[in-house]
């Protein structure tokens, strides 16, 4: 619950997936109108706002925007308040008490004055129904104002809805599109219909918008008189047809009501956008593209889907039971897991991440994502594979999606030999141009999401046609990063910090591990055992080799080769790249940049992904529990006062907050021993990490790095959500995913039907949310003195189940199943700790069953 100066930054994103989005601030007003197909961080709409009139009997009226009292400054220029804070509202009164909660996908804003007879609250949201795609990629955000009487007397009163149309900003002159402002209704809805005439439809700001409400007692002013500042209270108040001359592009819903003492209604309304034309690149720096490329324009997949946005509106007032009550089951499912509240906001809140522009469907639905958002453009284009290579919210909540990223990927951006180019040109189609080198990190993280996406689907002729590209992928290394093939790329690896590690370093060499072990593991599904072997052998080989010579006691270092780019350096693909580049080379010192001796506190990101997916140790389990406990001894600042910050270029914490450095260095080696960018505080790789330190066992330290991130997005100084790095909502965040994981001990293979919970705290009394691609749900378990029982109940789609896999404490000597009451035939098998509960045959659990487990 958030009050006061922490309601200042809180931006709350309202849209579909890759449709855009509208924000609710901390006090109720609507901000960052980004629904144009491109980031427009503080873009108002003029005079867009809801506000309240009461009439409380006694020949008197109160009116109110419905806000609560603004954190903003009102200096602007010198000249006071002109710009956003007149048009969301502020020329009117706000409430005078307010606060906001935001448990996404809903967001909460409560409202109280003593001199108002009503308290409101605004409950907002946009369907977020994981498995189904298409309702959560609907333009629109869905606002619900109750209305409760607290005083003793009936009330009457209006609440308004206020749009502008901003369609026809780009033009003027003789040819200038005009404006459509018109009133609708039909069986469901009433509603304004915002659109402009004289437009090209294939022009990049082509489109419509409604604000809409399926409340039967309401009107619609298409247009305010002019000038709309002066008349803006007066229009307000009226029930009637606004007088005057009607010529501005504000128009106005009003949805009228009545209050006995004590009663209370909720009043909907729908805001749906509709802009089908995507242009790209717009106006950023994309070193994948020639100079002078023309833009392209295509459709927006919600295009294909709706006609406009009166037909977006109409489809989720005919479906808005069901798009709430699923949207709801999903929110309830997800907080009533016990992991710690922070824990949960850092999960729920990054999930935003893909309602903002820096994810978009392409016409056939296709997910793309920028890196993140800048204010007024994307940052870093092309599904960039070594910064989504961290995101692990997508593939367990909308697998498909992720499958079609890496099936781009896989056709565009692969080269015949292997070679893959981490960002995917756009339009889609547009084959790779090959003006940069590939990042190994990235590619060796897309081998090893191939085969998660399988596990979590089970789809396994979707993994036969993916199977000789990720083999491509991942022998590629055999050519120019591990040429004598002895499981350690030793050669110039680009790397998710923008430069090369030259010679073996732990982030990609331990990806590199696991992306063998992963295809060790393809291979033996495909039915070739001889390339499963070889694989198995360059693991062991490099697995050897990391705790051999790369482990130093406390923590994995870098090996420097210096000839690592003479390697490469006249061969393609590099032959065009800027490490062949002599000049280039000598201008920015590559070899200068690296890790050496530091602490890396990604170091094992690799065996985090290896923890998560059931692929066992990459390296030595000691090795590796030490080395994640030299990350939090060398990199976590529980007061960043105290530490001199030098070698990063941008700040992401205040000095008296705390955060975990991307690399640290001990204090027996010199500040140069670590590499470039080191001070930073990437909110995606102190996830990672967080979850890396639980997989090992160092829970406390985990969750302190986790409450230490979501302790410095308050509100007050950063919104909530929206996390940063290279722009907002930066797609590396949603590693936070990966800490539900890590924290219920969750694995599931589809292709054995096969589920893993082992919890890694509070496991007496324990609840988590799940999510596999044919269904989501809850787990909970309790045990007592002698016996445990377990549930896995669903709330969406189904599951699959054969082997289920749990650790209780002490000796089991029977257990009993039933699902839905009925009896289910069970064996169990106790193995170490683990106990696999076998079911025979395997069960289907539907939507609304429960599997529920006795073991005494």
């Amino acid at each position: 619950r958030l009050t006061g100066r922490k309601l200042r930054h809180v931006a709350f994103p309202l849209g579909g997936i890759g449709t855009g989005s509208v924000s609710l601030g901390g006090w109720g007003q609507l901000r960052d109108w980004e629904i144009m197909n491109r980031p427009a961080k503080g873009a108002t709409l003029w005079f867009t706002f809801f506000a309240l009139k009461v009439d409380t009997g006694r020949g008197e009226s109160v009116i109110r925007v419905l806000q609560g009292p603004s954190q903003d400054d009102f200096i602007g220029t010198g000249s006071g308040a002109v710009g956003r804070e007149i048009h969301t509202g502020g020329q009117l009164p706000p409430f005078r008490n307010c606060s906001f909660r935001g448990t996404f996908p809903f967001a909460r804003v409560s409202l109280a004055d003593e001199h108002v007879p009503v308290d409101v609250s605004l409950e907002a949201f946009n369907p977020f129904i994981p498995l189904n795609e298409k309702d959560s990629s609907v333009p629109v955000a869905m606002l619900r104002y109750t209305l409760r009487n607290t005083s003793k007397r009936a009330v009457v009163g209006t609440v308004s809805g206020n749009l502008c149309n901003p369609i026809n900003v780009l033009a003027s002159g003789p040819e200038a599109p005009t404006t459509v402002n018109e009133k609708r209704r039909d069986r469901a809805l009433t509603g304004l219909w915002l659109t402009a005439h004289g437009l090209d439809p294939a022009h990049p700001r082509y489109g419509s918008m409604v604000l809409a409400t399926p409340w039967r007692k309401a009107d619609v002013a298409p247009r305010w008189p002019y000038p709309h500042a002066l008349n803006a209270r007066k229009a307000l108040m009226e029930r009637r047809p606004f007088p005057g001359e009607s010529r501005s592009d504000i128009g106005t819903v009003r949805a009228h009501f009545s209050l006995a003492p004590g009663e209370s209604v909720t009043i909907p309304f729908h805001i749906a956008w509709h802009f089908p034309n995507y242009e790209f690149p717009f106006d950023q720096i994309d070193r994948t593209l020639p100079i002078g490329k023309p833009k392209s324009v295509w459709k927006n997949y919600y295009a294909t889907v709706w006609a406009d946005a009166w037909d977006v509106a109409s489809y989720v007032e005919r479906h808005a039971e069901r798009l709430e009550a699923e949207t709801r089951r999903f929110h309830d499912a997800l907080f009533a897991s016990t992991l710690p509240g922070y824990v949960l906001d850092a999960v729920s809140s990054q999930l935003s991440t893909l309602k903002t522009t820096t994810c978009l469907r392409l016409t056939d639905g296709t997910f793309y994502g920028f890196e993140g958002s800048a204010d007024t453009q994307g940052t870093c284009p092309g599904s960039c594979t070594h910064v989504w290579n961290y995101a692990q919210a997508l593939p367990y909540l909308f697998p498909a999606l992720q499958r079609s990223m890496r099936e781009a990927d896989y056709r565009y951006a692969m080269r015949a030999d292997g070679m893959g180019q981490f960002r995917l040109p756009l339009p889609l189609g547009t084959k790779a141009d090959w003006l940069f080198h590939p990042s190994a990190d990235g590619q060796m993280g897309g081998v090893i999401q191939v085969y998660r996406e399988w596990l979590i689907g089970g789809d396994t002729e979707w993994l036969r046609g993916m199977w000789p590209a990720t083999k491509k992928a991942l022998e590629f290394a055999w050519k120019y990063w591990d040429p004598n093939r002895d499981g350690v790329m030793e050669g110039a690896q680009h790397v998710t910090y923008d430069y090369e590690y030259h010679g073996a370093n732990p982030l990609a060499g331990l990806l590199y591990l696991a992306a063998l072990r992963a295809a060790e593991e393809m291979a033996k599904v495909m039915g070739e055992g001889d390339k499963a072997a070889e694989y198995r052998r360059l693991f062991v080989s490099g697995s050897r080799w990391f705790d051999r010579t790369a482990f130093n006691g406390e923590y994995y270092e870098q090996r420097v080769n210096p000839r690592a780019v003479d390697l490469i350096a006249d061969s393609e693909p590099w032959k065009h790249a800027s490490l062949a580049n002599p000049q280039i080379r000598a201008d920015f010192p590559w070899i200068a940049q690296q890790l050496r001796r530091g602490c890396l506190s990604d170091q094992l990101l690799g065996q985090w992904y290896a923890r998560m997916l059931g692929l066992g140790s990459l390296v030595d389990e000691g090795h590796a529990k030490e080395a994640a406990r030299s990350v939090f001894k060398y990199n976590w600042k529980p007061d960043l006062t105290r530490y001199e910050m030098l070698s990063g270029s941008r700040l992401f914490a205040r000095h008296e907050e705390a955060g975990l450095l991307l690399c640290g260095s001990p204090k027996d080696r010199t500040p140069d021993a670590t590499q470039y960018l080191a001070d930073e505080l990437w909110t995606g790789i102190e996830y990672a990490a967080a979850a890396a330190m639980i997989h090992e066992g160092l829970l406390e330290e985990g969750l302190t790095i986790v409450r230490g991130v979501r302790e410095r997005y308050t509100g007050e100084y950063r919104n909530p959500w929206d996390e940063m790095e290279c722009g907002h909502h930066y797609a590396r965040a949603m590693a936070s995913y990966s800490l539900l994981l890590a924290l219920s001990g969750f694995r599931y293979s589809a292709p054995e039907k096969r589920m893993e919970i082992v919890p890694k705290m509070a496991e007496t009394k324990f609840a988590t949310f799940f999510s596999v691609g044919s269904g989501w749900g809850r787990y909970r378990q309790n045990r007592t003195r002698g016996s445990m029982t377990a549930e896995i109940r669903l709330d969406y789609g189904h599951l699959d189940l054969a082997v289920f896999r749990l650790e209780p404490k002490g000796a089991i000597r029977h257990v009993a199943a039933t699902c839905n009451g009925k009896a289910i035939a069970v064996s169990f098998l106790r193995e170490g700790r683990a106990l696999d509960i076998t079911l025979a045959p395997a069960l289907r659990i539907e939507q609304g069953m429960a599997l529920r487990l006795v073991l005494s």
